[in-house]
């Protein structure tokens, strides 16, 4: 069964590396365990492609439709959103789903405040431009400051790019309130296959813990708390967020 991977925002599939190390070391088939990459974030930005929420969820459903069976889905940040909103339209696709950023569908949920500063016209852009464009080690050191591990941030920061700015402001000024309230009317749909939230006690920026646990209870997803751990939680602990993934597995394949 493929565990398929999906990251977010500014980030590369090396964000994965710890986690699915891991999940190696637990005896899972490197084979199976596969990492997709949002196009602009580690993957080329197909002219044509406007990067936006609907257009990530279209992208995902397209490539889900490439595995000869349901996979087990999971999504961090943005790869969260992306996962929710794919296996609300098509959750054939899956046969499991986890996703740590189930709060951004809470109607009451607010953006944080960078990424208001992304859906701002001109102060977008001007911080993209030197975000991306910074030398490759302030964009490390920023990673850090931000809460990445340190042992994967380089190589993060190594796929940040131009590209990657275009594609976060096209991502973030398509997710207004109301496009995100729309999505989220039909979070109900997701209970349709198994569901895991991970909540990690001290990542802000992805709703409260009450804004995660109201998703949760109408995807009827089970929660799992990483107490203590931040947004960037696999890149920290790695080892506890694959005990917790194999677990939740290991209860499909029981039945």
């Amino acid at each position: 069964m493929p565990a398929v991977f999906v990251h977010g925002n500014p980030e590369t599939a090396a964000v994965w590396d710890l986690l699915i190390a891991e999940l190696e070391a637990a005896g899972t088939a490197p084979d199976d365990l596969v990492r997709l990459s949002p196009p602009g974030f580690g993957a080329p930005l197909p002219d044509g492609f406007g990067a936006t929420v609907r257009e990530y969820r279209d992208w995902l459903i397209g490539e889900l439709t490439r595995f000869a069976e349901p996979v087990d889905l999971v999504g961090h940040d943005w790869g969260g959103g992306h996962v929710l909103n794919a296996v609300m339209s098509r959750p054939d696709l899956v046969r499991s789903w986890a996703s740590d950023t189930i709060g951004v569908y809470d109607p009451e949920h607010v953006w944080h405040e960078l990424a208001r500063r992304w859906q701002t016209p001109g102060v977008g852009e001007a911080d993209v431009a030197e975000r991306f464009g910074a030398p490759l080690e302030r964009r490390i050191a920023t990673l850090v400051e931000r809460g990445m591990g340190e042992a994967v941030a380089e190589r993060v920061a190594e796929g940040q790019n131009e590209a990657m700015g275009r594609a976060v402001i096209a991502l973030y000024t398509s997710a207004t309130r109301s496009v995100m309230n729309e999505l989220g009317r039909d979070l109900e749909n997701a209970a349709q296959r198994p569901g895991l939230v991970l909540l990690a006690t001290e990542d802000h920026v992805v709703g409260t813990v009450e804004q995660r646990r109201r998703g949760a209870r109408r995807a009827g997803a089970r929660v799992e708390v990483l107490d203590g751990l931040g947004h960037w939680w696999m890149t920290h602990d790695p080892r506890r967020g694959a005990e917790v993934l194999t677990r939740f597995w290991a209860s499909l394949d029981r039945g």
